[in-house]
């Protein structure tokens, strides 16, 4: 028997026939890992428009990879086949959050564990990776800073501005500063816990004609 013999028969000992009792566990395993993603996503989503669409194509992959998983392991020219037709596929569908994608990756993850028939790599994956989320999601996140927009008639106003920030904030920044021959437009960030007063304490001052405090709903880090 020659090497390309040897290495023939090697090759093909790789692919099996999987009867139809393995199929239905893979499959069925692979849909309980399914749900489960579905519920987990569904409790740590926090986007103020939650799609479920998405949430039902993360189950959806699962299967769909366990499908395949199973496939390839059957037949040589089946798996060819696949993987020449999955390599033209292109996704356009941008992923906007990145919690997004770390689902996306675990739901594929779990359909290719499920298929190659490691069930247990898939449940102590899912334990782990929902352990962390919940942990890491509780951990308190820094407050925001604010952005303080003034709108003045006198050029000299800056420094009167600054001594009321100064007084409800701490470590306040000018970000911008922008003058023409009769206005000054300052935006100035800061943290404050007493956003009323100094609004108030700022439209008191001479010469300011509008003063406006904004946040965001992003998060921060230290």
């Amino acid at each position: 028997m020659s090497f390309s013999d040897v290495f023939k028969e090697s090759f093909l000992d790789g692919f099996k026939s999987i009867d139809a009792k393995s199929i239905a566990v893979a499959l069925a395993l692979s849909c309980l890992f399914a749900f489960y993603i579905f519920i987990v996503y569904r409790v740590m989503t926090r986007k103020t428009f939650y799609s479920k669409t998405f949430n039902i194509s993360l189950a959806g992959v699962t299967v769909i990879t366990t499908a395949i998983i199973l496939t390839i392991q059957s037949s040589i020219v089946v798996s060819l086949g696949m993987v020449g037709a999955l390599s033209i596929v292109r996704f356009r569908t941008a992923v906007k959050e990145p919690m997004d994608l770390m689902f996306l990756f675990w739901s594929i993850s779990v359909g290719i564990i499920c298929g190659a028939g490691i069930a247990e790599i898939a449940v102590f994956l899912s334990i782990i990776l929902t352990v962390g989320i919940f942990v890491l999601d509780r951990l308190p996140n820094v407050k925001s800073p604010m952005l303080l927009v003034v709108n003045a008639t006198d050029l000299d106003a800056e420094a009167r501005i600054m001594e009321v920030v100064n007084k409800h904030a701490k470590h306040p920044r000018i970000k911008s500063r922008n003058m023409t021959k009769d206005t000054l437009d300052m935006i100035i960030e800061l943290r404050t816990e007493s956003g009323g007063q100094l609004i108030r304490e700022t439209l008191d001052l001479e010469g300011i004609s509008s003063a406006s405090l904004m946040t965001h709903d992003g998060e921060a880090t230290l």
